[in-house]
């Protein structure tokens, strides 16, 4: 596997003074994010103009995407549903998810198809540990849930590939991607080690259009872009943790970044307030799900 290049590309802030950003979106010529701790949702222009979009009623974790008709998803973890925002702005429940689980759930991506995959839950924890085996789960258009994944190690940022066929999953404890087959039907088969990420740990995650992936990583502290079979590109520097990634902006050629000081999962809901988007150049413009250009967002 080989490193990344010794020069990396440089990054400058945006916005400032939040808590945690969290599970950022494309759209609407925009970035999203959820401001984990204060129950906001946030939209933010190129030049770092942002907007409280609504509150949510949980604390954390949560995470977003659109529907194909463009209403609003929102995975409420601990409270072990998703949420679905309608035309007058209210929350209702699109599934219940504690029917699989009573852990926290945590990302969400939905295809081209609007196949919706959360996941998160899982077994019980171990002994002194924050999380256990996680699962991926499958809600359908009629509001069917099933699991589709199991045994997933710390289960984070996941991406669809353009052509509907590939989910890609960051498994954070494993530092590695691990790719699956999706099936006409959504489920999830053949699953496979894309990339071995060495001494990382992938967060949340996106594709670009020369196929690659962009990984966020929080002890490591940047963004990296990653071929399939480890090669690492390009990769983006921070003086904190990097959560989550995202291809946007005029051509989907800016990397969007969360980033904020990380002092442990005990202290994540406190009034610090070193939460920041970072913006870089990137030479290839964002691909797939989640996406800027999808189609239907």
């Amino acid at each position: 596997m080989s490193s990344p290049k010794s020069s990396a590309v440089s990054a400058k802030v945006i916005v400032e003074g939040l808590a945690f950003g969290e599970s950022p979106r494309w759209h609407e010529g925009r970035l999203w994010l959820c401001n984990w701790g204060t129950g906001e949702i946030v939209a933010v222009d190129e030049d770092g103009k942002s907007e409280v979009m609504l509150t949510v009623p949980t604390v954390l974790p949560y995470s977003i995407d659109w529907l194909p008709d463009g209403r609003l998803l929102v995975v409420s973890g601990r409270e072990g549903v998703l949420l679905r925002q309608e035309a007058d702005g209210t929350l209702v429940t699109h599934a219940d998810l504690r029917q699989l689980s009573k852990n926290p759930w945590n990302e969400i991506v939905v295809d081209g198809r609007g196949n919706v995959y959360v996941n998160g839950g899982g077994p019980a924890p171990a002994p002194g540990e924050h999380f256990g085996p996680g699962t991926i789960v499958l809600i359908m258009q009629d509001g069917a849930v099933r699991q589709v994944a199991e045994n997933i190690a710390f289960a984070n940022g996941m991406a669809v590939t353009p052509d509907n066929k590939t989910l890609i999953v960051a498994e954070s404890h494993a530092r590695r991607l691990t790719a699956f087959a999706i099936g006409d039907d959504g489920d999830l088969s053949n699953r496979r080690v894309w990339a071995d990420l060495g001494n990382d740990y992938p967060d949340g995650i996106c594709i670009d259009a020369e196929g690659c992936v962009w990984y966020a990583d929080v002890p490591n502290r940047h963004c990296v872009k990653v071929r399939e079979g480890g090669a690492k590109l390009d990769r983006v520097e921070a003086d904190r943790g990097c959560f989550a990634c995202m291809l946007g902006g005029a051509g989907g050629r800016t990397l969007f970044i969360a980033a904020a000081e990380w002092r442990g999962f005990e202290n994540m809901v406190s009034d610090a307030r070193t939460g920041q988007v970072l913006s870089a150049a990137v030479s290839s413009p964002g691909a797939g799900w989640p996406s800027y250009n999808s189609g239907r967002r």
